[in-house]
């Protein structure tokens, strides 16, 4: 058998067998303090082989075999008792590492999984307590302890880039590095640079030695987000990179070891994007291992207004307005909106609110026209559209004309359903223009509440 093989050569002793029948007679806890257990067996089911090792030998660790697709078996085992787990195919260093880890005691011990119970708090960076996000929660720190890729997907604005911070959070390479990189606003003729670095005079403009974003992530993370994005070329290069852990800047000789875990995530289906030629199928697989879909704000009940409560509390400090909460009519409004955007167009609805208006409750009325009006039926929500946007230009008056910009693209974003490069179109400046003004506003936003 190859994981016999990859293992004796790694310098452990191994027994191996190949139902659960035998397995029960085989096991030995004073020899097997550690078993790699596939899921589908011959003769039963891998969760009641786990059990049954557990309850006879609660300090052995379990590494647990799953196909690609199967994550929930894998968490559901983590529930139980395993440590980790593997999600096949998989390649000789992941199982080495796994075994490596277990034997070094260097996994979730049975304490740690109850982290998975729906009493804990969300994870840093999220709001909400959905039967959905829930399961996010539970599943990200248990996937978070793992070193496997993960590819996270979701309509735009639904927290792609906080999921994999909070992944970043829960592993054991926390005290390193994440180097998050958008393919999507980076031209792509920079890109390789961008990704793998590039020596000076290797092209027109390399005036220096530049680290790329896999150097940087070294011990440390990798993000990818808008991954569909990334030329064909490229992706080639990136499967190299994945299978032989090493890294070339262009212009250099000889490649780099690094040691980097590769989250990556797009609001694409990627399945979709192999189907029709635009992303290559094995950089697919080699990525796709521990797939995790992030759901719709539309979905997530009154996540929504727990989500607005808060993002108000933040604006109005910032802009020193006396805005407290919500009118329950804009509450019940908010739970029953689309929300194309995605969280990315609540908050960019609360900005416009913030910015535009003052008083202690967010009211209907405060709200953009255009929101309103998809709610609103009958004959007279065109009057009353007409008069919210009367009243948001006179609100515009004496505003900075900084101010103005920011309102003006968050609303036009806001309108593309939160996509970044329908924006940029419409607008007819490039999508990473849109990205650092984003990113400014941001990090403003930031130092203002410390």
């Amino acid at each position: 058998m190859v994981y016999e093989a990859v293992l004796k050569q790694a310098g452990h002793k191994v027994d191996c067998v190949f139902t659960a029948r035998d397995a029960r007679r085989a096991f030995d806890p004073a020899r097997h303090r550690i078993v790699l257990l596939d899921m589908i067996l011959p003769d039963g089911n891998g969760q009641d082989v786990l059990v049954w090792i557990k309850k006879r030998a609660p300090e052995t660790r379990v590494i647990v075999i799953t196909s690609n697709g199967s994550v929930k078996i894998a968490v559901d085992a983590m529930r139980m008792g395993a440590v980790d787990f593997l999600v096949k195919p998989f390649d000789e260093g992941r199982l080495r590492n796994a075994v490596a880890n277990a034997t070094r005691g260097d996994t979730p011990e049975a304490a740690d999984l109850a982290t998975a119970s729906d009493s804990l708090p969300p994870l840093e960076g999220f709001i909400g307590q959905s039967r959905q996000m829930r399961d996010i929660y539970q599943t990200v720190r248990v996937i978070g302890r793992s070193t496997a890729t993960v590819f996270i997907t979701g309509e735009s604005g639904t927290g792609k880039e906080v999921c994999a911070h909070a992944i970043h959070a829960m592993s054991k390479r926390a005290d390193g590095p994440f180097i998050p990189l958008n393919c999507g606003a980076i031209p792509t003729n920079l890109l390789e640079s961008e990704v793998f670095g590039h020596l000076k005079g290797s092209f027109t403009g390399a005036i220096s030695d530049k680290q790329g974003a896999a150097m940087a992530a070294d011990g440390g993370t990798l993000f990818l987000d808008e991954i569909c994005e990334m030329d064909l070329n490229l992706q080639t290069k990136l499967l190299r990179f994945i299978q032989s852990s090493t890294v070339q800047p262009v212009g250099a000789t000889r490649a780099r070891s690094v040691d980097v875990r590769i989250l990556c995530a797009t609001n694409r289906d990627p399945q979709r994007e192999v189907q029709e030629g635009r992303f290559r199928e094995d950089l697919f697989y080699r990525l796709h291992v521990v797939p995790l879909h992030l759901p719709p704000l539309r979905e997530r009940g009154d996540d929504v207004n727990m989500i607005a409560q808060d993002a108000l509390a933040r604006f109005a400090h910032e802009e020193g307005k006396q805005f407290r909460g919500l009118a329950e009519n804009v509450q019940e409004l908010f739970r029953t909106l689309e929300w194309r955007g995605n969280v990315r167009q609540l908050l960019n609805v609360l900005r416009n609110v913030v910015v535009l208006h003052d008083g202690p409750l967010v009211l209907r009325e405060m709200l953009p026209a255009d929101l309103v009006r998809r709610a609103q039926s009958g004959p007279a929500a065109g009057a009353d559209a007409i008069m919210s946007e009367d009243a948001a230009l006179n609100a515009l008056v004496g505003r900075r004309l900084a101010d103005l910009e920011r309102t003006f693209i968050q609303a036009t974003i806001s309108a593309c359903d939160g996509s970044i490069p329908r924006a940029a179109r419409m607008l007819e400046i490039s999508p990473s223009t849109l990205y650092r003004k984003r990113e400014t506003w941001e990090r403003k936003s930031r130092d203002a509440a410390e």
